[in-house]
């Protein structure tokens, strides 16, 4: 059943952050605002109430109209809340009122630049006391913030660094010591998370699109990029106060993924075939697939987990649950989101506490999955 749905999100495809007792999340053209800009946005979660506001600057026009709009998802630390706009403004507000307490230009301050044309879309970690994030280009890769001023910690240059990719920094721990990883539009990194020194990369050829967040178990280390280029599975390895990297198994065509990410259900890995809105699952420590089939829905599809599922959520507007078993393809089900259809339905949905949370463009709607 609909719990509520509420308007006022805004053209977007964030997805919703959730926090307490609040939704947080980024959009342009809201139908709660007299103008085109871009808001990041603050909503009850028990009603669905929009509580406040804060503009962020203007809307993102470029490429064609399907592309264009909001697409990082807010970061929330307790009292605060963290966004970076599509042209690179790192935005930090208050949680309570929206007020904003600082802003970064990323292309500015540090040289960022993005390996694509498609804006940024990163959300910040936030790891102690640091904020973390990804500039791309060669001069100040990824950067260490102090989360309460913006004030810089270090920066990690990475030669020739074609830009930045679209994934959000996790961190692992390695030999006693604390690596953030991510991806760029070259490859694979990971920075020692205490001094911002580069420890390692796992270069490939340039490709258009490197979206998917890395996933990390303990040592290992996989990762997806896009336009048949295929997923890597790496094991960081600590010797001599060093960390380096063993490849596992290369670039996979098979595991290739564009953007509706890949997730970690036991030992097996679960996404869409590129962007053919063909859900696959494979065996994480080979990448041997288990199987690979069309679901209900078509075009891109998005994933995340829970309870034993995989909820698909296609470019069509089709969300499927599907059981994460390796043993076969199974549906139990599946419904198209009202309001879907007219622009691609690209955020992913949000599982907390039983309830069911999708952002559909200017609204964001609650289900109750509890049954």
């Amino acid at each position: 059943p609909l719990v509520w749905e509420t308007k006022g999100a805004g053209r977007g495809y964030t997805s919703p952050a959730i926090a307490g007792d609040k939704i947080f999340t980024l959009g342009d053209g809201l139908s709660t605002a007299d103008d085109a800009d871009e808001y990041l946005s603050c909503f009850d979660r028990k009603t669905g109430k929009q509580l406040w506001k804060t503009k962020t600057g203007g809307p993102w026009t470029d490429g064609q109209e399907s592309w264009q709009s909001s697409r990082s998802t807010p970061t929330v630390d307790g009292a605060m809340v963290y966004v970076i706009t599509p042209f690179g403004q790192l935005v930090a507000c208050q949680t309570k009122n929206g007020r904003e307490v600082f802003r970064i230009d990323l292309t500015k301050q540090f040289g960022g630049k993005k390996g694509d044309a498609w804006g940024y879309s990163e959300s910040v970690t936030i790891d102690g006391n640091l904020l973390v994030c990804t500039p791309g280009g060669p001069q100040a890769t990824m950067v260490a913030l102090d989360k309460k001023t913006g004030r810089g910690i270090w920066a990690c240059p990475v030669p020739n660094d074609p830009g930045a990719g679209h994934a959000s920094i996790v961190i692992a721990q390695v030999g006693g010591k604390r690596v953030y990883v991510t991806t760029t539009a070259g490859g694979a990194i990971g920075v020692d998370a205490k001094t911002g020194k580069l420890l390692w990369t796992y270069p490939i050829d340039k490709t258009t699109a490197v979206i998917p967040t890395p996933i990390v178990k303990k040592d290992l280390v996989f990762f997806s990029a896009g336009y048949k280029r295929g997923g890597a599975l790496l094991r960081q390895v600590a010797k001599g106060g060093q960390i380096g990297i063993e490849e596992v198994y290369p670039l996979n065509p098979e595991l290739a993924n564009k953007h509706g990410g890949i997730v970690l259900v036991g030992d097996h890995l679960y996404g869409d075939s590129d962007d053919k809105g063909i859900p696959f699952c494979a065996e994480l420590m080979t990448g041997k697939l288990a199987w690979k089939q069309r679901g209900s829905g078509k075009n891109s599809a998005c994933v995340v987990a829970g309870d034993g599922h995989v909820y698909v959520k296609y470019s069509d507007g089709t969300l499927s649950l599907v059981k994460a078993d390796p043993s076969g393809y199974s549906e139990v089900s599946s419904f198209k989101v009202p309001g879907s259809g007219d622009r691609p339905s690209w955020a992913h949905a949000v599982i907390l506490d039983g309830l069911l949370y999708l952002r559909e463009g200017d609204a964001i709607l609650c289900y109750d999955i509890r049954g």
